[in-house]
């Protein structure tokens, strides 16, 4: 039985509630929704009066959600999710069914991209819906049925297939080294180094895979995505330790120069990353089996 009305806000007022822990103002909400502020007020109005419930606290023009409300959102976000993709789901026909997949930006666009037109020649009939997501995240509140992450293996309930293990070289523009030695790593510490939010460790651990004494934390600038340091790199901002999927492109098309010796493979690798409970769902069985075909070997050599 469902629960009583009363119980069962409706989607409109929940929406509202929910952009505005998100959003921060009532005008950007409206904005959202393509509504007028004076209806986001309304209907906020009319879920405080349904709940019984304090939510909104309003001073001088501004709307601010009570710690009751913002708790309530926690809890009401994973659902709406869900019933947008049901909706979606149910308006899309999908004759093999449909995986929501979450993906990492760099990685999803640089080498799980390239492959998947196999997939879609061989499986037509199944449907891939990709989100990114940087951070990891807990399945039973995200309405995912897998995601390919960057990790150690270890997931809390869910299961794995590792795809590729990290392995990371020093790339820079041409220019940056005119009239500077190469080849030898150690003359790195002497070049501004750009730094990945996501491997604070990355310099440390690669100059000392080289047998490369630093003082310490490697100075340098910070950037949060592999997007954001390769233009860094291509400007000539910086030497940027990539992953060797991403700098291939413009390894070979002569934009970055690896001139500091071959990738080393680092901590870490990219995995498929699935929640036990799904292991039977239909279209992961088949995307994870083509996957695997495309995978690196468990144990990689020479390592």
């Amino acid at each position: 039985m469902i629960a009583p009305r009363r119980f069962l806000p409706s989607i409109a007022s929940l929406r509202a509630l929910e952009a505005l822990d998100r959003l921060g103002s009532a005008s950007a909400v409206a904005e959202e929704l393509a509504l007028t502020q004076s209806a986001i007020s309304r209907q906020l109005q009319t879920l405080e009066t349904q709940m019984g419930v304090s939510l909104i606290q309003r001073s001088r023009k501004r709307l601010t959600l009570t710690q009751a409300a913002r708790d309530y959102v926690t809890d009401i976000r994973p659902a709406l999710h869900q019933i947008a993709q049901a909706s979606m789901r149910l308006q899309v026909p999908q004759t093999g069914g449909a995986l929501n997949l979450a993906i990492l930006p760099a990685f999803g666009m640089r080498w799980l991209m390239p492959r998947l037109p196999e997939f879609a020649r061989v499986h037509p009939e199944v449907t891939i819906n990709m989100a990114t997501r940087l951070q990891p995240f807990n399945f039973a509140a995200e309405p995912f049925d897998a995601a390919i992450h960057f990790g150690t293996g270890v997931w809390p309930g869910a299961d794995r297939l590792l795809l590729k293990h990290e392995q990371m070289l020093p790339v820079c523009a041409p220019d940056l080294l005119l009239g500077r030695p190469t080849g030898d790593p150690a003359a790195l510490l002497q070049l501004p180094l750009l730094h990945i939010q996501t491997r604070p460790h990355a310099w440390q651990d690669w100059f000392a895979q080289k047998g490369i004494d630093s003082p310490g934390a490697v100075p340098g600038t910070l950037y949060d995505q592999f997007s954001a340091i390769i233009q860094a790199a291509l400007h000539g901002l910086g030497v940027a330790l990539l992953p060797d999927y991403l700098a291939e492109q413009d390894l070979a098309m002569g934009r970055l120069i690896a001139p500091f010796g071959p990738a080393v493979e680092m901590d870490g690798a990219y995995y498929l990353v699935w929640p036990q409970d799904k292991s039977r769902h239909a279209p992961l069985t088949l995307f994870r089996d083509w996957l695997a075909t495309q995978a690196q070997p468990e144990d990689l050599l020479p390592r």
